[in-house]
């Protein structure tokens, strides 16, 4: 392998899922880094059919049945990633998608191999706080306890970013930017995992960014 074949492999994907549960501001920062890489922002709540959104309006969880079709499209999406001329065309991708479970991440990873996932901590009460004044959403607030039962933490996989989403949105923007281009993204880490909600959490009134 010669040197250019050497550098055109260790360059990053062109490509980024900004990870977490429903209120942890997968949209806020994920459009900030985006902007500043250049790259195009894709939503992953706009790829739910209109029968899983009417689910999650009406605070029902959704199942690995309703997603699937949902994975399928933000995979094919992912996909383009993997080839330069695609990519050079739209200078790379930037999408929200909780990304809860560890196969949900991995069906993803398949589609584009390398891809790189910014995962946004946050406690559940905090969760719980942003849902609940996130007027004209479509997933209730109920739901906020069920993410964090199904969340499995990304740490420790490969290409992860854990960030502390409490940090300020241009902060966690610039992490996510500086690490797409080789650096750390070290400044706005979050120290250690956040513990999920206490058994028996109530469902006050309750739950940015990609939601189910």
């Amino acid at each position: 392998m010669n040197s250019t074949d050497s550098a055109i492999q260790s360059k990053p994907l062109p490509a980024v899922v900004v990870m977490g549960v429903s209120g942890c501001g997968k949209s806020s920062v994920a459009a900030e880094a985006a902007a500043l890489l250049g790259w195009t922002l894709h939503e992953g709540d706009a790829y739910h059919s209109p029968e899983s959104v009417a689910k999650m309006r009406a605070g029902h969880p959704l199942t690995d049945e309703d997603r699937a079709g949902w994975l399928d499209r933000l995979a094919g999406l992912l996909a383009h990633a993997v080839h330069p001329s695609d990519a050079a065309g739209q200078g790379g991708i930037v999408l929200t998608c909780s990304a809860l479970r560890r196969r949900y991440r991995d069906h993803l990873r398949a589609a584009a191999p390398g891809l790189r996932f910014a995962f946004l901590e946050l406690d559940y009460d905090e969760a719980l706080a942003r849902v609940s004044h996130r007027p004209g959403h479509f997933f209730s607030p109920t739901l906020v306890a069920n993410q964090f039962a199904t969340l499995e933490s990304p740490r420790g996989e490969g290409g992860v970013l854990a960030l502390d989403a409490t940090r300020p949105i241009r902060d966690l923007g610039g992490a996510i930017a500086r690490w797409m281009h080789g650096g750390s993204g070290a400044v706005a880490a979050a120290p250690s995992p956040h513990p999920p909600p206490p058994p028996g959490a109530p469902s006050v009134p309750a739950p940015s960014g990609d939601s189910a």
